[in-house]
């Protein structure tokens, strides 16, 4: 009875797993995802948890990271797919990001760190699918972006500035997707700056902004009439 006991965890383990990667991998959805968790947590036997993955194949991928670069020019990938599932991905300090990035995250973090990367001249676009997960982008400030994601029972924070008069010549960031149960934080950060620095720099700004308004109503007010 224990041996079969173990073997029922185990294998229980190893079709969850499973069942997460072919999400990843769009096989099928998130409802069929969560149909399938259900019933793999309530088999009773290893034939049971069979049957929810003898449709998938063999498996293609670790339950980490997967990635799939098409080059359309040295240096610069067109295409890469992420792939995080339970795990974590960190991108910082130098690195090219592709023209287009499929980030999936699924029960796992994200965080892509754009203050060093280099990206090419016009839009550069991450389309990102979150389930009960969480993706954060920081951003240099001269970085414009355009966010259009979508959320269901989930949070997008968005604490980035656009320049004033966003230049096509230049790079620009554009994130797409949905965020299910999860969280995407878009974040400004100098470089070398740390989160705690950036919301102390933040409350030093507005706090000039405001010494300084006052300042300009001030000497408003202690203008003669005749140079109003």
């Amino acid at each position: 009875m224990a041996e079969s006991l173990v073997a029922l965890r185990d294998r229980r383990e190893a079709v969850i797993a499973r069942l997460s990667e072919a999400y990843a991998g769009d096989l099928f959805d998130v409802d069929e995802l969560d149909r399938r968790l259900d019933l793999a947590h309530a088999a009773r036997t290893v034939a049971e948890l069979e049957t929810l993955v003898e449709d998938l194949g063999a498996p293609t991928t670790a339950l980490t990271v997967a990635s799939v670069v098409a080059i359309d020019d040295p240096g610069r990938a067109a295409t890469k797919k992420q792939r995080v599932i339970m795990g974590s991905v960190e991108r910082r300090g130098r690195w090219t990001a592709p023209r287009h990035t499929d980030l999936r995250v699924f029960w796992g973090n994200a965080e892509l760190d754009f203050r060093e990367a280099s990206l090419g001249a016009g839009v550069t676009t991450i389309d990102v699918r979150v389930t009960m997960g969480n993706v954060e982008l920081i951003l240099p400030p001269e970085l414009a972006i355009d966010v259009d994601v979508s959320s269901v029972m989930g949070s997008v924070e968005e604490r980035h500035r656009l320049p004033v008069d966003p230049d096509p010549a230049r790079p620009m960031l554009r994130v797409t997707g949905r965020v299910l149960m999860g969280n995407l934080e878009i974040s400004t950060l100098l470089r070398g700056e740390t989160k705690g620095d950036g919301r102390r720099r933040e409350r030093r700004e507005r706090r000039d902004k405001r010494r300084a308004l006052r300042r300009a109503r001030r000497d408003e007010r202690a203008l003669p009439p005749g140079d109003m």
